[in-house]
């Protein structure tokens, strides 16, 4: 039911069982594998990102992944023009703020509140940002010059969606028409590479009796015999990290255990 084209979960929505607090990794600690079964979590890591350096084709971004650096260390060193193993946790946090903030159209505004610093200083880092990867920039300009041209946007395998309001008056319908517009091929395309791995994968899992459990944004959950779980987690990552070649490398982020908890 998600425009962007993910799959979503309801009664029960098992795509929203927390992580971060105790309650939650309690009550993650219930879904347990079936005898003599444990269950493999395998999360494509920073792919979002990683589509948009991708797409935007923009060489400093593409470098960082492709030498498996910590982007958002990475993007900090870079747009404040310092050493990497300067980077204090806070310049990494804004780092990363921006980095996902730049994909949902993030404004200086809503930076400095939820970093706690003065809106000149967020208006700035977003300045720099742009300055060290112009190639983002350029990506959002086309995509919103090709949407105001045929009225839809398109992941990179071809799946459409049409923007209604791009050309607004109303400046807050033309702005959240101008996010949806350059999100959606990012976004997008994420959804598809993980369902298309998903459709890849499920025969193969099969010849081990492991199954596909859940799929939750850009992570999926496997079940699978003790035995053979070092042969299926080998398989899911390379399904995984090989399902759409692109210029930047997808990693995948893997870990097993009896329950969902200890598998993540």
């Amino acid at each position: 039911i998600t425009a962007t084209g993910r799959l979503s979960s309801s009664d029960p929505n098992l795509q929203n069982i927390p992580m971060r607090t105790e309650l939650g990794r309690q009550i993650r600690r219930g879904f347990v594998a079936a005898r003599d079964h444990v269950l493999i979590c395998a999360d494509y890591n920073q792919i979002e990102l990683r589509l948009m350096a991708h797409m935007a084709q923009d060489p400093a971004l593409m470098a960082a992944f492709s030498e498996n650096a910590d982007i958002h260390r990475r993007v900090a060193a870079q747009v404040l023009g310092i050493d990497e193993a300067q980077i204090s946790p806070d310049q990494r946090r804004m780092a990363k703020t921006v980095n996902f903030g730049v994909m949902y159209g993030m404004g200086a505004y809503r930076l400095s509140g939820e970093l706690g610093i003065s809106y000149e200083q967020a208006e700035g880092f977003i300045d720099r940002y742009f300055g060290v990867y112009p190639q983002i920039r350029a990506y959002i300009d086309t995509t919103l010059k090709f949407c105001r041209k045929h009225g839809y946007v398109e992941t990179l395998l071809g799946r459409r969606r049409h923007i209604s309001g791009i050309d607004a008056t109303q400046v807050v319908v033309r702005e959240a028409a101008e996010r949806m517009a350059y999100n959606m091929p990012i976004q997008g395309t994420a959804a598809d590479v993980i369902k298309l791995a998903m459709v890849r994968l499920d025969p193969k899992l099969k010849t081990y009796g492991a199954q596909l459990l859940l799929q939750v944004h850009d992570e999926l959950v496997v079940e699978c015999p003790r035995e053979h779980v070092h042969e299926v987690m080998a398989l899911v990552q390379s399904e995984m990290e090989n399902t759409l070649p692109l210029d930047v490398p997808l990693k995948v982020d893997l870990g097993f255990g009896d329950s969902w908890f200890e598998s993540k």
